[in-house]
């Protein structure tokens, strides 16, 4: 049976302790701060699309790394919506999670755009429509992009799937990768509005700021629909149960690690 959707306002995240809002609303800037500043520090350089494509793949990789564990990793509005729509984060927690994302971007193209020489801009890695390719059809091509890029979180998300949260990152990493190597000539390839407010801020270009909007997000919507209703098998208390019993697996078994690591220590052979 499809998922059924359970939506909250999230107003009691404020006073939780166990929650820690606040942390992961700077783990939300701190990570697109971080693709923004190596991803769009990228494009200051004279390389190809191949180039940029692997920059900003391995940027999202790193950034959700970091900060996967404290916020979930959203590092982008198509996400955090999708995520939304499918009654994972709170209508509070969303609407939080990306004004910081937006802030993260714009400091962090800010800081890129303090640190080197004008003569370096090269448009900061801005994105924009390509000549001939009109507005429409940059929603549609960023549309698939958002589509994309959000099913590959949910699959790699998947609570059927415990093993797959070790290799999450660089599947959503790799995702980005592959948006960029698809169609990065046409559209720069967005993927993520925020993304896109901070170099448009940077360099004060607004043009069609809201295909790079519009589209993610609304293939992020489309993606967590798709995967939630059509995808998604139905957690069933076995399947909790299972899953339960690998993580005490797992658990026993990293004890047994450190207990082994603690022996050596002790021993004269360490």
């Amino acid at each position: 049976m499809p998922a059924k959707f359970e939506y909250s306002l999230g107003i009691d995240e404020l006073k939780s302790k166990t929650h820690r809002l606040w942390q992961a609303l700077i783990a939300e800037f701190l990570g697109n701060f971080l693709l923004n500043f190596f991803a769009c520090g990228a494009c200051t350089q004279p390389e190809d699309g191949t180039f940029k494509a692997f920059a900003f793949g391995l940027a999202v990789f790193i950034a959700i790394t970091v900060i996967g564990n404290i916020s979930g990793g959203h590092v982008n509005p198509a996400v955090t919506v999708g995520l939304l729509v499918a009654g994972r984060v709170s209508v509070l927690r969303a609407v939080l999670y990306i004004i910081f994302q937006c802030l993260g971007s714009i400091a962090g193209t800010a800081a890129i755009r303090t640190l080197i020489d004008e003569v370096y801009y090269n448009g900061l890695g801005h994105t924009h429509l390509t000549p001939n390719i009109t507005e429409l059809q940059g929603l549609g091509i960023e549309f698939f992009l958002g589509l994309v890029l959000v099913l590959t979180v949910f699959g790699a998300c998947d609570a059927h799937k415990p093993d797959s949260r070790y290799t999450a990152p660089l599947a959503i990493g790799l995702s980005v990768t592959l948006g960029h190597l698809g169609t990065i000539r046409y559209t720069g390839a967005s993927m993520n509005p925020a993304r896109t407010l901070g170099t448009a801020f940077a360099v004060d270009n607004w043009d069609a700021h809201w295909v790079y909007w519009v589209g993610p997000i609304l293939g992020g919507i489309a993606a967590a629909l798709i995967y939630t209703q059509v995808l998604e098998k139905p957690l069933l208390q076995t399947s909790v149960k299972v899953i339960e019993v690998s993580e005490k697996y797992r658990t026993h078994a990293d004890e047994r690690e450190v207990s082994v690591v603690k022996t050596w220590k002790d021993s004269d052979f360490y």
